[in-house]
């Protein structure tokens, strides 16, 4: 009897964390829904207003240190509600007789690790938009600066990630093609940075520093210390390859218990790191504009960086005329767009 008393206590508590895990996912992926409608409502809120009201990162934030911060708690947030099971679900090959529904559910199953991957892409987004946003060349080159300075804070943190993500924004076309405005840009701090996310020899700069970072967090004796953020694209890619790429018997028919262990071992490591609870305040306010600031679409970057920087040659000068064409079209139908006196050279 004191047995089946110590059980049944045991299953009781087993079944109220589970209770608990499940609602905090369930008001986890409602939050996600509400940001997501809230971001896609505004996409082209910011040409609207005036510049004098249009708010930027530096004026939210302009401190590197306290954005990489906050940066890495949504990374470790969004982390957290990933499950092992997702990985699976990810990669698992349909058959020819699966119907709608089931893939409907697969991808519910992945949905959380889905929206990881979307915060990547927002992120790198929502830099470019920074970027290209600002009237004046020396504002522009300000704001590239201090992302920099965000992303090197990011790597000394271990936030691979965001770190990634900034990188790629600064590397779009519409961001790159800024000429004059990098021109007033202290380069050196970036090419190191970019150096470290190379992505030749398969990102062996960055692999040799995740390596660094995963080492730390072995030894650590604090929170600050343990937190590793990998750059994630690539972390689903090589569990991708080494599930798709290693068959799972030998050629004498046994299993391969090698590509088995090496799947564990990787998804093992990821689990340790999405549990490590991030030591940084919260600042809500610079979360918030973080997750729901609208941000410009590819299009409206180009725009953007047209309106900054006039067209070089003929194919973007022909790129630019159709994108007023497109543009103003929405703009008519959404009755939200550009002025005409904003096309031209802001410099």
């Amino acid at each position: 009897p004191l047995d089946r008393e110590l059980y049944r206590k045991a299953v009781h508590q087993m079944i109220q964390s589970l209770i608990r895990k499940l609602t905090a996912l369930s008001q986890y992926e409602e939050a996600l829904a509400k940001i997501n409608a809230t971001a896609a409502d505004r996409l082209t809120v910011l040409k609207a207003k005036p510049q004098s009201i249009q708010r930027d990162i530096l004026t939210i934030c302009n401190d590197p240190f306290t954005l990489a911060q906050q940066l890495t708690h949504i990374e470790l947030e969004r982390l957290s509600y990933i499950g092992p099971e997702e990985f699976v679900q990810a990669f698992i090959q349909k058959g020819p007789l699966d119907n709608n529904k089931s893939r409907f559910s697969d991808r519910k199953k992945a949905s959380n690790l889905e929206a990881y991957v979307e915060w990547f892409n927002r992120l790198s987004y929502l830099v470019a938009t920074e970027i290209c946003m600002p009237v004046k060349k020396k504002h522009r080159a300000r704001v590239i600066e201090f992302f920099i300075d965000v992303a090197r804070e990011c790597f000394n943190i271990g936030n691979f990630n965001s770190l990634m993500a900034i990188i790629s924004g600064m590397n779009m076309s519409p961001v790159s093609r800024l000429k004059k405005t990098w021109g007033k840009v202290k380069t050196a701090k970036f090419d190191i940075l970019e150096h470290q996310m190379d992505p030749s020899s398969n990102f062996y700069n960055y692999r040799t520093a995740l390596r660094g970072a995963t080492q730390r967090s072995i030894t650590a004796h604090t929170s600050r210390e343990k937190i590793v953020i990998p750059f994630f694209s690539l972390l689903i890619k090589d569990i991708y390859f080494l599930n798709e790429g290693c068959a799972n018997l030998l050629p004498n028919g046994h299993v391969n218990f090698e590509k088995f262990w090496e799947l564990a071992k990787q998804v093992s490591e990821f689990m340790t790191w999405k549990q490590v609870e991030c030591p940084f305040e919260r600042d809500r306010k610079i979360l918030q504009y973080l997750l729901t600031v609208p941000v410009f679409t590819e299009d409206a970057l180009y725009l953007a960086s047209y309106e900054s920087e006039g067209p070089e040659n003929n194919i973007e000068k022909d790129s630019w005329k159709s994108l007023r064409c497109v543009l103003e079209g929405r703009k008519s139908a959404a009755s939200v767009g550009f002025s005409d006196n904003s096309m031209s050279d802001r410099n």
